[in-house]
Formats: structure tokens, sequence, C-alpha cells
């Protein structure tokens, strides 16, 4: 194929690949980026009719208890008052592996968490980490083509990993995650669940806070050693959807205790690390986790397709009292998540009875469309009009936060004081004993070791020498051996 310049499915040339449009340095993202929203559109149709990503789940209902005040935070109805109980479908999936993948596999576990509220669903969209290979969404078709089988070959590549990774030095962080102790979870029930992304929370008297979520699992952290889960796998496939299954029938139902870490939305500006940077934590010294309720899976689903795989979640689907963050991968989320689910189930999948409101009734003036079901009869369908239909409240579900100045362009995210794409993955790997860090090196080295030219390994040792020069030293050293 003829080398040149990366275009658009028009054939216009790409300036910048690397960073979605935004208004202003931080600003949100902006609709008019068509490349943007070309990349994530296409991408979401890439496949059918299993999920392109996540498409390997499991999962349970339950419910949220609150357990701490929130309300000076927040005004979401479903937080107002200790021991208030919302009802809750959580979804646990593995990223890269088709519908029938196994469960016990090296990969992150996404935790989606429907609450049926009485304010509508709210759907919070996380992972077993907290924190993502990639910081904008411009990146993540691209990202996620790594993982899956390459176009010519058919089959997953080491190459095509490394090659993007060491590209893309912003992922060292989260890689050091996946390829340590927790890169395996032993069960679903033995893992923590992360919100991963920056929110905002608002209260009553208009004060914005942003916030990160946390849910620790009660049962203790389990993993598996990687000779450990290829053993599973290959004579268990179903592991980690079958020991939730039949531990929710035992009556042994699995619980997280929820935390959340606050930061007052004066405070972002200044703070060391962007705080919308979903590569990066928000060290706990500096914002202690406040534990503020306890989540309960206790009733399985009847029917897998109907209620898993037909299971729709979008971090757009908000309640008043929480709303997004400027993080750009957030951004871009709002968008792909609600497109891949009326491309993937249909434009009515929130009609279904896994997706509709349990605590209260969707009124729209959407109408027809695939499995439209009728539920609207004769009403009208538009807004305003005389005849008793819905109206709108003049309150918005969040707060405006900035105002942001600077013209519009494909603007890298701001870097804060301490920010660079090395310094946590670094500090993650400190904070391990020598044991998990000989177990660390060792994943890395078996993975990289397979990649066939020698500058793509050099790239992705490297990403690690500059997170800590010990860790490089060793990798180094660990794969070259393998390699001979």
């Amino acid at each position: 194929m003829t080398q040149g310049p990366l275009t658009t499915e028009a054939g216009a040339p790409v300036a910048d690949n690397q960073n979605s449009e935004t208004a202003g340095v931080g600003g949100p993202v902006l609709v008019q980026d068509q490349l943007l929203l070309e990349k994530l559109a296409h991408f979401n149709r890439e496949r059918i009719p299993e999920r392109v990503v996540h498409a390997r789940g499991a999962g349970a209902y339950g419910t949220f208890t609150v357990t701490a005040d929130v309300t000076p935070y927040t005004r979401a109805a479903f937080l107002s008052q200790v021991g208030k109980q919302t009802e809750t479908f959580l979804r646990f999936s593995t990223v890269a592996g088709n519908l029938g993948a196994a469960d016990a596999v090296r990969d992150p576990r996404g935790f989606a968490l429907k609450f049926y509220t009485e304010e509508g669903n709210y759907d919070l969209v996380g992972n077993n980490t907290p924190v993502f290979f990639v910081k904008d969404a411009i990146k993540f078709p691209d990202f996620i083509h790594t993982q899956k089988r390459d176009p010519y070959t058919g089959s997953q590549e080491p190459d095509n990993v490394w090659d993007f990774w060491g590209l893309s030095p912003e992922s060292t962080h989260q890689v050091t995650w996946l390829f340590g102790d927790r890169g395996i979870p032993a069960s679903y029930r033995h893992m923590n669940g992360y919100g991963s992304h920056t929110y905002q929370w608002n209260n009553e008297a208009g004060e914005v806070f942003w916030v990160k979520y946390h849910f620790k699992t009660d049962q203790g952290i389990k993993c598996l050693t990687q000779e450990e889960a290829e053993r599973l796998a290959g004579s268990d496939p179903d592991s980690h959807q079958r020991d939730l299954r039949e531990a929710i029938e035992r009556g042994e139902f699995p619980t997280w205790t929820v935390q959340v870490q606050i930061m007052p939305a004066a405070e972002a500006a200044s703070y060391r690390f962007n705080p919308f940077d979903l590569t990066k934590v928000w060290p706990h010294e500096d914002y202690p986790p406040i534990e503020i309720g306890k989540l309960e899976l206790n009733r399985n689903p009847e029917n897998i397709f109907a209620e898993v795989e037909q299971s729709i979640f979008s971090p757009a689907h908000f309640v008043p009292g929480i709303g997004p963050s400027p993080d750009k991968m957030l951004q871009g989320r709002l968008f792909a998540y609600g497109d891949a689910h009326r491309y993937r189930v249909g434009v009515n999948a929130d009609h279904l009875p896994v997706n509709r409101p349990h605590a209260t009734e969707a009124r729209t003036n959407s109408r027809d469309g695939y499995l439209y079901d009728g539920r609207h009869k004769g009403a009208k369908n538009y807004e305003p009009n005389s005849f008793g239909g819905p109206y709108q409240t003049d309150r918005p579900l969040w707060q405006s936060t900035s105002n942001f100045t600077g013209g519009t362009g494909n603007h890298e995210a701001p870097n804060h004081a301490e920010d660079n794409d090395f310094v946590q993955a670094g500090n993650l790997y400190r904070l391990m004993s020598e044991e998990e860090r000989e177990r660390l090196i060792a994943n890395l080295a078996g993975a990289i070791s397979q990649v066939s030219r020698d500058d793509i390994v050099e790239r992705a040792v490297n990403n690690f020498r500059q997170a800590d020069g010990d860790f490089g030293k060793r990798l180094e050293a660990a794969v070259q051996a393998l390699r001979g």
C-alpha cells in the first residue's frame, strides 16, 4: 500500500491523530471534531452482534446502601440519606476476548454498574484498575485494534501490542498494573472496581466537587499466577462466570465497600497531577478515600442473553447532582457508549427490562425505530405541547465549572507540575514487594520476548527504564535471556 498522510474516510489529510479538539486547553471536547466522531462511530460498528470490547461478561443484580452522609457534596437523591437502598445491576467482563473466550486471562476487567434510582438510571462504567492505557478517546480505536486480531494474520500479534505501547508512553502505568499480580483476578468476587474517570458531584448550593469512585472487595484480593491462569483457562473457560453464579446461589452474596475521593473544584487547577488524566491516580495521601456505602450482589439473572448480553451502560446516563468532567477519555465515551448500544442492541434498547428505569418512568418524545413497543400510544411526540406532555425542568443535572478561553484546536491535555508518563508507573513499581517485582518482570519479559523486531523491544523496555532504573535494567536482562 502506498505510504502517505493519514486521511479521513473522505480522503482529507489528518493534521493531528493524537489529541481531540477542545474548547481551549483543558476544555470539553467539541462535536465539531469530525475525525474523533468518525473514528469512534466506525469503531463501534466493526463487529456484529457481540460487543467490540467487553464481549465476554457475567452479571448480577444487587443493592447499594448508603452508609455515610454525602449531602454536603451531592444532591443525588439515591445518596440523600444514610441507610437508603437502591437496586443495582453489575456487569463484569474481560476487554479483549470475544464472546467465547476464557475468563482466566491477563486482561483488565470491566466493572459496569447501573443504579436504578428514583431520578432515572445512573450508570457508572469502570474497570478493576484505577487507570487506563490512553488519555484521549481519539486513540482508543487504535489501541483496541492492537489488542484484537490482526487483519492479515487473523491472530493477536505481540508486535502490534508492544509497538503501540512503546510508541504511547502514557500506557506505561496501566501496563505495569496489567502485568503485575492483579492482572489476572482469581474471580470477579475477589477484585476491586473503580470508576477510573473523574466525575462531578454538585450539591444543593451549587458547589462543585471532583470525585473518583473505589469499590473495595470485602472478599479480599485474590489473583492467579500466569501458570495457574493458563491451566484454569484451558480446563474451565467459564470459571469466573460460574464462580459468581454459584456463590449467589449458595447465598454467599459478594459485597464491596464503596469509597470516594473528593476534590473541591477550586483545587483542580493547581493540583500536582492533571486530575482529569485517566492514566493517573490521585495519591491517597492527597485525597484520602471516604467510605460512603456498601454494594451487595444477591440475585442472578434469569436469562443471560436478555439480561447480561442485552444490558447497556453509558457514562452519559447521569442523575441530578452528578455529571462529567473534562477528562478527554470520558468525553469521548459519553458519545461512544450510547452509539455502540444503539447500533448493537437497537435504538430502543432502553425499553428492555434490564435497561429501563425500575424506580421511575422514562418520559421521552422518541418514537418508532426497530423493536419499538408502542408504549407511548397516542401521546404527542413533541415539546413544548399543551396536551399534558412532559416538560423541561430548567435545572441542569450538573454545574458549569469553568469559562474556557483560547482558540479551538487539537489541544493536548494540560500538564500539571508533576505530570509525566512515567512517574506513577515508577511509584507503583517501588510499592511492590521483591516477590511482586519478580513476577511482574517475568510476566512482562514473557510477553515482550515474543516480539519479532528489536526496535519494538527496545522502545517497550525503555518506557519501563524511564519509570524506574532498576525496573528497566532487570526487564532488559530478562527479555535478553528469553530471546537469546
